[in-house]
């Protein structure tokens, strides 16, 4: 029993006299969350614009300007080329057809997006969770422009659209400090070019 009693106040002393470094080690707080940007909130915050009619986005719309910073576009240089997006609304689903060149050949790639809930936002299903894509309408006068976003994982890219190649530069104006708004200034935003659009299509890319 004596023996019992000795070995206890023996460790207990040893663990009273732990150098001060390791009990701090041992008992450290985890530190707080770093705190979001105003960029960030903003992000988080998005949503589509008020009384968006998904139904009215039909029809031929022709990319003018992407803020981004994807590592692709950033990449490429600020070479980007003309491209066109068709938009069929059926029921729940968008589909839509892109036409661009790659590799000096017109593609058309084809997607799905999905209607959601919330009137102005589309849904498209990634492979795995991490790549899903929430679409939205931010503004639009459906007959002239389309302000549109892309938001995966935290991130987004925002669009503009015209229902020809050219629109007024107050629109333009209004997308690119809005796209601040997001900490993406001028140093990402990427104009396409309004010229030298693929007529017919070489290839496919089904993605439906």
């Amino acid at each position: 029993m004596i023996r019992f009693w000795l070995l206890f106040f023996a460790l207990a002393w040893l663990g009273f006299w732990e150098p001060a470094e390791a009990r701090r080690a041992r008992f450290k707080p985890t530190p707080p969350k770093p705190k979001k940007s105003e960029a960030e909130q903003a992000i988080e915050k998005l949503a589509p614009g008020q009384n968006i009619n998904i139904d009215q986005m039909s029809g031929k719309w022709y990319l003018l300007t992407v803020a981004s910073r994807c590592k692709n576009l950033l990449e490429s240089g600020f070479k980007v080329a003309s491209t066109t997006a068709t938009w069929t609304v059926t029921g729940d689903k968008v589909s839509v057809s892109t036409v661009r060149k790659l590799n000096f050949e017109c593609w058309e790639i084809k997607q799905n997006y999905m209607r959601t809930k919330t009137p102005g936002q589309l849904f498209l299903k990634g492979k795995r969770p991490a790549e899903n894509v929430d679409i939205m309408v931010l503004e639009t006068d459906y007959s002239s422009y389309a302000t549109v976003v892309f938001k995966r994982a935290g991130k987004m890219t925002m669009k503009l659209y015209g229902r020809s190649s050219e629109v007024p530069d107050n629109i333009v104006d209004k997308f690119e400090d809005r796209a601040k708004t997001f900490n993406l200034g001028l140093d990402v935003i990427f104009q396409y070019p309004d010229y030298g659009f693929c007529e017919s299509t070489e290839k496919v890319l089904d993605l439906t």
